[in-house]
């Protein structure tokens, strides 16, 4: 066996009714944030297994066998101390760390198997089965060993791992898989490993968890740590600014209110998410490439990215922006609304659709995100194509576009994101035909055989060295066929009390999760 060795290392938009008045007392040892403010969150969900986002926060209680680490460089070992991968990429062999449940009770390899087998069933409504499917058999073959085998080598496993946080057999086995998913444990009495535990959930206000003093990385440094729930940016900020939070997301357009101001620490980072208008291609309207094509034509990126995210966003001409795994030669798509005009012509726009309404669909609900659509329906109409925008919270949006027998005219169009890194085999479940709903999450129904041949391709390249090329193949093909529009990659920010110390905070896809080191954060006094 090749040993890979880790070290043991200590993802919104639910829009709910802003809450005033907020009662918890804020003390020294307590840390009061958005923690679900913002594209990486999910404001409302406890359950792991159904998280599409909101990492940030069910990681301070939840923990993974394996995660990256804060910079998202590197996988690193969290409830995993060591694992093993086979020559052949088809056993990995992790031993476990010695970890305790929140009620006292030892976390064993059959907790870890019980998990396994929860993510991949989809009746548990875990949406982590699709990421899964390669796995043949997981067995706990002693207290602190998990075998887990796949039916083909699979470069992705690792990376959606990191998002499999374990849960304790003991808790949840009598618990039907089917009614999992909305059962009340998740939000009155879950119990993780993490360094803080559940305390209590005031319904649309704030989740509070306590500290975990018998933790194995030590005693956290604060009492308590509490996620405020906010209807938006808007009313996280003002809850910063009058020192009631010490931290939230914020949009790139509310930087300036921070701006050279020694009582806040702004913390920048690559959002490692795509952003793209999404054709859904069970509706006739897209069938034609040069339609698509027109799409990319009429939209003006550049001049997006520097009104509206200061500049701080990369054009992306396939799922990717990243140098090794884009190919040169492809098209750049640069902005030109005549063209766009010609190719829809070309195409029959007018017999095709015309000037029918199209439903673009998003859960993105901050200021930003509804100027970006404004910008998008704007630059669309100018060439003919009338689109309509509806945003929507998470939940109404998934229920959508998973539906295995949808509504073609509620979502014609998306205005969406899926992660694009650190690992680029992340963009597979929304592309790959193997992953239309039910299966899995690809929303937009893309049946491309030669994209479908590309991911699969990559997904079982078990030479490291070779794999940058494959993902350069998926990117040709993106490029020309248009499963998306892609739009581009940008930066997303948080903002921290300059009280704060040892607080982590990146801006991960998803909200993470990435090691934080939650028992090292703390308040200067």
């Amino acid at each position: 066996m090749s040993r890979v060795t880790t070290a043991i290392a200590l993802t919104a938009m639910m829009a709910t009714t802003a809450f005033s008045g907020f009662a918890a007392p804020i003390q020294a040892e307590t840390l009061s944030g958005g923690f679900d403010v913002g594209p990486g969150g999910f404001q409302g969900n406890f359950n792991p297994l159904a998280a599409t986002s909101g990492f940030t926060w069910l990681s301070v209680y939840f923990e993974p066998l394996v995660t990256y680490d804060e910079k998202l460089q590197k996988v690193v070992g969290l409830l995993a101390s060591s694992y093993e991968v086979s020559p052949d990429q088809k056993t990995y062999t992790f031993k476990l760390t010695d970890a305790k449940w929140h009620d006292g009770k030892p976390f064993t390899a059959k907790d870890a198997k019980f998990t396994m087998e929860l993510a991949k069933n989809a009746k548990t409504g875990s949406v982590l089965a699709a990421r899964l499917t390669a796995i043949s058999s997981v067995e706990a073959t002693d207290v602190k060993t998990l075998v887990i085998k796949l039916s083909a080598p699979s470069a992705s496993l690792i990376d959606a791992l990191t998002k499999v946080m374990m849960l304790p057999e003991h808790a949840l086995s009598q618990i039907p898989a089917d009614q999992l998913a909305k059962n009340s444990w998740w939000s009155t009495t879950p119990i993780g490993t993490g360094s803080f535990k559940f305390s209590r959930y005031v319904t649309d206000q704030y989740v509070e968890l306590a500290a975990n003093t018998e933790y194995r990385g030590g005693k956290p440094a604060l009492e308590k740590v509490i996620n405020r729930y906010f209807a938006n940016p808007a009313a996280a900020i003002a809850a910063l600014r009058a020192g009631e939070i010490q931290f939230t997301y914020v949009d790139s357009n509310d930087l300036n209110a921070f701006r050279d101001n020694k009582d806040f620490r702004i913390i920048e980072g690559n959002s490692f998410v795509v952003n793209y208008l999404g054709f859904n291609h069970d509706s006739p309207i897209w069938k034609d490439v040069r339609v698509r094509q027109a799409v990319m034509y009429a939209i003006n990126r550049d001049a997006i990215i520097q009104s509206l995210y200061g500049g701080a966003a990369k054009p992306a001409n396939c799922g990717y922006v990243a140098d090794q795994v884009v190919p040169q030669g492809i098209q750049a798509y640069a902005y030109d609304p005549e063209k766009a005009k010609k190719l829809l012509e070309e195409a029959g726009w007018e017999k095709i659709n015309g000037n029918k309404p199209i439903t673009l669909l998003t859960y993105y609900t901050t200021p930003l995100a509804a100027n970006v659509m404004a910008a998008v329906q704007a630059m669309l109409a100018q060439v003919g194509i009338n689109v309509t925008p509806r945003a929507v919270d998470t939940p109404t949006y998934n229920s959508i576009v998973l539906n295995p027998t949808p509504d073609v005219a509620q979502f014609q169009m998306v205005y969406a994101g899926l992660q694009n890194g650190p690992d680029p085999s992340s963009i597979n479940v929304g592309l790959n035909e193997k992953q239309i709903p039910p299966a899995g999450p690809n929303v937009v129904r893309a049946r491309i055989p030669e994209l479908t041949k590309a991911l699969d391709t990559a997904l079982g390249e078990t030479d490291v060295a070779k794999r940058d090329a494959r993902y350069q193949d998926v990117c040709k093909v993106m490029n020309a066929e248009l499963p998306w529009g892609t739009l581009w990659v940008a930066n997303r920010y948080g903002v921290a009390s300059a009280k704060l110390k040892d607080f982590v905070w990146t801006p991960a896809p998803g909200g993470g999760p990435y090691q934080a080191h939650p028992e090292k954060w703390s308040i200067a006094e």
